[in-house]
């Protein structure tokens, strides 16, 4: 009897991310609009800038521009984390990192499911940032009784979706018919269902508690509320929106525009009011509106390091102080001026950034070293073999989030101008345990993709070792 052929893991991320892709440019027209002018302004700037093109062809990064590169749902229920969190498990997809949204008026803790090695990486870069709704922040005891009554009542995944999981988990992979069958299965939890599961009342009372609490709570699923394509240029992106009729958010979030970027850059169009059903005591339903969902468009740069990060964090903040109040479309003009000469005290050139250690990196032997291979020191230092050509460094791409970016394309989709106070700590260990696994650390990931990157510099040099 032959073999099972399993479907790679990777492959099976990239069909559902293409799948996905696909459900939502229906469900949301806008989003397809936003693709496309993407597309063409990344068109544009490889056009224009012949460096940055050959950087992301050494990189491997030009093969993955066109694919989306996250999505972003919100779950109710520690079971369903836990669930999801096996699904993801069959797409090769870990949970990477914490974001406690709490502390920037959000009521949900948070991970970026994610592949972990730059390899698939490279086959996909999908991934998917995933909340949980903090029930114990809803401090009216009545309303939260009943967000748990409804919550509890709701099954977000398909028989089939958690049958094929459990085979995946029993056998070790899915076989060709299996992971199609999968995808189809698993794409259900993500469709946006027009039905609420509650009262007009009802919904207007989670509502007005907090509208995430409403758009988690109130339906049968946790719908894919943003899906996103990754620009070279978000800036002009920005500034061509209005033309295609298409209304952003008013400020981009994270670090200001630079020379070379670092971290992540988003920005957002506004959540669209759409048309939704609701359940009346009486059964008969009710006509409303609900806004949750909306484009997204990131702009990538380097990874940083734990020093970098600090430094980042610490600028970031002496900004917004120096604002005295939050970013929005009137002071947006002197919050960007803001950010610009807070940030002039973060390095602009990569051979900096790698010298103070501020930043992660990707190292590639040459023409030349290869040239040299059987005549250069074996015992030679990375500094040397980098003064004499023999090596190169590239940036590592940034692959996760920002919370206080994440918590204000929130913010700003749902309308919120005023900002929740949660005075609570962090709960990471309660997240995990919902979770039902350690969330990996993504400092530990950029540490090990960047000595694999120096081992393999060793073996096509015949190095004894190198050290960043």
């Amino acid at each position: 009897m032959a073999a099972q052929q399993f479907i790679s893991p990777n492959e099976i991320r990239a069909r559902f991310s293409q799948a996905m892709s696909a459900m939502y440019q229906k469900e949301v027209p806008l989003y397809g609009a936003l693709v496309e002018l993407v597309a063409k302004t990344n068109r544009q700037v490889l056009s224009e800038n012949a460096a940055l093109a050959h950087q992301l062809q050494i990189t491997g990064e030009i093969n993955r521009l066109t694919m989306e590169r996250h999505g972003a749902i919100r779950v109710g229920t520690a079971e369903e984390l836990h669930t999801l969190r096996r699904l993801f498990s069959v797409m090769g997809m870990s949970p990477v990192g914490y974001y406690d949204l709490a502390v920037a008026g959000v009521p949900v803790h948070s991970t970026a499911f994610r592949a972990i090695h730059e390899t698939a990486l490279q086959t996909s870069p999908f991934r998917v940032f995933t909340s949980l709704l903090r029930l114990e922040l809803i401090e009216n005891g009545p309303l939260r009784e009943m967000a748990q009554h409804l919550l509890a009542q709701r099954r977000i995944f398909t028989e089939r979706a958690l049958e094929l999981i459990t085979l995946h988990e029993a056998q070790g992979g899915l076989d060709e018919q299996q992971a199609q069958e999968f995808i189809t299965q698993a794409l259900e939890t993500f469709r946006w269902h027009k039905k609420a599961t509650v009262s007009s009342t009802e919904y207007q009372q989670l509502h007005d508690q907090h509208r995430l609490i409403a758009d988690v709570v109130a339906f049968k699923g946790p719908h894919i509320n943003h899906l996103t394509p990754r620009t070279l240029d978000i800036d002009q992106v920005q500034l061509a929106m209005p033309k295609q009729g298409i209304t952003p958010k008013a400020v981009i979030e994270g670090p200001p525009p630079r020379h070379c970027p670092i971290l992540l850059r988003q920005t957002s169009f506004k959540a669209l009011e759409e048309d939704v059903a609701f359940i009346e005591p009486d059964g008969h339903e009710m006509a409303g509106q609900h806004t949750a969902r909306f484009g997204e468009i990131e702009q990538r740069g380097i990874a940083l390091t734990v020093k970098g990060r600090a430094l980042y964090d610490r600028l970031l903040q002496a900004a917004q102080d120096a604002l005295q109040a939050p970013a929005t479309e009137k002071n947006a003009a002197q919050y960007n001026q803001l950010l610009a000469e807070h940030f002039q005290a973060f390095p602009d050139d990569y051979a900096t950034l790698r010298e103070q250690q501020l930043a992660w990196f990707r190292y590639f032997p040459t023409e030349c070293g290869l040239a040299a291979k059987e005549t250069l020191d074996k015992h030679g230092s990375l500094e040397q073999l980098i003064a004499l050509d023999y090596v190169r460094f590239q940036p590592l791409v940034y692959e996760d989030f920002l919370p206080v970016s994440a918590a204000g394309i929130f913010q700003s989709n749902l309308g919120d101008s005023r900002q929740a106070q949660y005075g609570t700590a962090s709960s990471r260990a309660a997240f995990e345990q919902a979770l039902g696994a350690g969330i990996i650390d993504e400092m530990g990931l950029y540490q090990q993709t960047q000595q694999r990157s120096l081992q393999a510099c060793v073996q096509a040099l015949g190095l004894h070792a190198l050290e960043a």
